[in-house]
């Protein structure tokens, strides 16, 4: 059984032959370019400087022979780069200010402050020196209540997505890269791609956005309406010629869920987000039969799993059972047959960094094993691996499951 095919069985609520593994695959799947070198270390490979894909959240894109150390079954494709080859021309050198020798796509978005920090496009988001991520006001601004809750101007909106359409110079340029990535790797592709342009906090923060749902549900709607009519134009030319060529779309990334609780009432999300998500996967679906829909939402969301099933997705991640008082047996309960999960190996807040090795281990196979029952499971950790965690901990999490 290839990888592609473990994985594509698993999400097809199929038997395999063991659990289908990722590392990565998109942002949020991955590790700390800080913890990445560990990593590399403890697998006995070579050193090499990570290349920072993510240079918000500091992740790095694994290189194969990691991937091929860690068993893994995914690599993950953008409409700029990959991780199925190499791509030297690519990436630059920079060292986030003498602390990590690295390699990113464009060293100008960045410059280091004499104390240290390290700013990011014109200070947009800024890492101080005691971090490992880079941070920014909240929805990119100062959060305040004072006076009206700040809107988009919908004819500005409609512009905006009417103009951001794919040329078919670059559609047929984007099918020839997705093609020679397909025929590079028998892994499972996951396209990092245009999302819906909707979400909990897409226009000015999780503290703002759902205010706005509840105060103004009619203008929300308006909004919606123009945001997925182009969004799915825009799929459509695209998929119609790269659906061959990928297997899982990662489509959106809207986290719902807080350590507790939704952002917003559940039935926020059924009357302002499903039917509007449910036209996107649709067009997706479409467009592309054989491509699966993945939607990212952290947090406590047990109880919108129904809703994001009547969605359409037929992935979520990442599983954060650990948030909201529900078990990860309740969470594989209520998704059974009728929806993917893809992560939610471990407690990443607390046996990953504070337990030991065997705890890690002993986690793990607990977790695994009610997972993969009925299939529908692809394995990674609940969100992104730290930049504190040892390198001999991140093997132990993946030599556990497989």
């Amino acid at each position: 059984m290839t990888s592609r095919e473990r994985v594509l069985k698993a999400l097809a609520f199929e038997e395999t032959d063991r659990v289908p593994m990722d590392l990565a695959g998109m942002p949020s799947t991955g590790v700390s370019c800080f913890a990445y070198p560990g990593l590399v270390a403890a697998l006995g490979l070579p050193y090499r400087p990570p290349r920072v894909y993510d240079t918000g959240q500091m992740l790095a894109l694994p290189d194969l022979d990691v991937l091929d150390a860690l068993g893994t079954d995914v690599v993950t494709l953008t409409m700029d780069y990959t991780n199925a080859f190499d791509e030297p021309d690519k990436w630059r050198p920079y060292d986030f200010g003498g602390r990590l020798p690295a390699l990113v796509r464009d060293p100008c978005a960045f410059e280091t402050l004499p104390d240290g920090t390290v700013i990011q496009h014109g200070g947009q988001s800024r890492m101080p020196p005691a971090a490992h991520v880079f941070e920014s006001e909240h929805g990119g601004q100062p959060f305040d209540l004072a006076g009206e809750l700040p809107k988009p101007d919908l004819r500005e909106v409609e512009k905006n997505n009417r103009d951001w359409q794919f040329s078919n110079e670059q559609i047929d340029a984007t099918a020839r890269y997705f093609e020679r990535v397909r025929n590079a790797t028998d892994r499972a592709i996951l396209f990092c791609g245009p999302g819906a342009g909707i979400g909990i906090g897409a226009y000015y923060g999780v503290a703002t956005f759902p205010m706005l749902c509840m105060t103004e549900p009619d203008f929300v709607a308006r909004l919606h309406e123009i945001t997925i009519h182009y969004a799915c134009e825009r799929v459509q030319s695209l998929l119609k010629v790269i659906h061959p060529y990928i297997d899982v779309y990662q489509c959106s990334s809207d986290d719902w869920g807080t350590q507790n609780q939704t952002f917003a009432a559940p039935a926020v999300f059924d009357e302002l987000f499903k039917p509007y998500y449910r036209r996107f996967t649709d067009a997706i679906h479409a467009a592309g039969p054989n491509v699966k829909t993945f939607l990212h939402s952290c947090g406590a969301i047990y109880d919108i799993l129904d809703m994001v099933i009547e969605s359409g997705f037929d992935v979520l991640n990442p599983v954060q059972w650990t948030a909201g008082g529900h078990s990860f047996r309740e969470w594989k309960d209520k998704a059974r047959n009728r929806i993917a999960l893809w992560g939610g190996g471990v407690n990443t807040q607390v046996t990953l960094p504070l337990g030991t090795v065997e705890d890690v281990e002993r986690e793990v196979r607990e977790i695994v094993a009610c997972m993969r029952r009925d299939g529908g499971y692809v394995f990674c950790a609940i969100h992104n691996i730290l930049a504190e965690i040892p390198g001999e901990k991140i093997v132990a999490l993946y030599r556990a499951c497989s």
